[in-house]
């Protein structure tokens, strides 16, 4: 379940004039709301005590005080920059708290939100695969580039792929036992999609990470969906790089378990090697 932060933010554009001038004052600055007083808050949002009364009953909450106790545990659970965006006139401590918050925050609203028989599912599309490809494109493409770097150490043909003309090139000689990872924020590119179907059409399974219900989710065989907690449109990507990096350190733990303590000797034996490309730790 949401947490109260989260649910304010996400319905704002919902609100009546009244409520969303509450909303705003609170998500302005959760902390100091947790300490206003019902004629404060209503001070503050420039309404009447019966509009901070009705804004509760909006998010069915009973009362302002359990408002409040509700706002605690938000900021309690991590959230507490969850609707704070980076201003002009920041200093670099707060822009610095503020992304640091903010990627906290939606890290956890996206482990919450993420369902963990999806995730073994994903993970057994992974282990059955006799090959992988990652594609992606934009700021999903070094998301791509990572996963090449992380998945090659399970001894089995990995790539990664930006160029939609590749992608589509591959996707035409797909076979049963091909899996492709799909990664696109959005879920809407549409080269992106136009590969994921014609690898699905030639017979591959197709992983998307991606928004649930997007164009892309809809056909891939399955798809983790990743929660959307920034806006791609106008900011550049930020917290959901970091989400779409940490679902794939996930499913890269999983091989590794799925594989079993056999395996370990092959993990090692990579590590091993970087050894000689090391400069030897200074000790103190």
């Amino acid at each position: 379940m949401k947490n109260l932060l989260e649910q304010i933010k996400n319905r704002l554009n919902e609100l009546n004039k009244a409520e969303r001038k509450v909303a705003e004052v609170i998500l302005s600055d959760p902390q100091r709301a947790t300490r206003y007083s019902i004629a404060a808050l209503a001070q503050a949002a420039k309404v009447s005590e019966p509009t901070v009364n009705r804004f509760c009953r909006s998010f069915e909450v009973m009362g302002y005080p359990a408002l409040k106790i509700q706002l605690a545990q938000s900021l309690a659970s991590g959230a507490a920059y969850v609707s704070r965006a980076v201003e002009a006139g920041d200093s670099p401590e707060a822009y610095t708290r503020k992304i640091f918050g903010s990627t906290i925050a939606s890290l956890d609203s996206a482990c919450q939100a993420i369902d963990s028989q999806v995730i073994g599912q994903a993970v057994d599309l992974m282990i059955q695969a006799r090959q992988i490809h990652f594609f992606g494109l934009g700021a999903s493409a070094s998301v791509a580039l990572d996963a090449q770097h992380k998945f090659f150490r399970f001894n089995l043909p990995v790539t990664a792929h930006s160029d939609v003309l590749m992608q589509r090139m591959l996707a035409s000689v797909a076979h049963t036992g091909d899996l492709f990872v799909a990664i696109s924020y959005t879920g809407r590119t549409r080269e992106l999609v136009e590969a994921a179907t014609i690898a699905r059409d030639n017979g591959a399974s197709v992983l998307g990470l991606t928004a649930a219900n997007s164009p892309l989710a809809k056909v891939c065989t399955l798809s983790l969906d990743i929660p959307l907690p920034e806006d791609t449109d106008i900011y550049m990507p930020m917290t959901s790089r970091i989400i779409q990096l940490t679902v794939l350190d996930a499913l890269a733990a999983g091989v590794t378990l799925r594989r079993g303590v056999d395996f370990q000797p092959h993990l090692r034996k990579i590590k091993e090697s970087l050894v000689p490309t090391r400069h030897p730790s200074e000790q103190n």
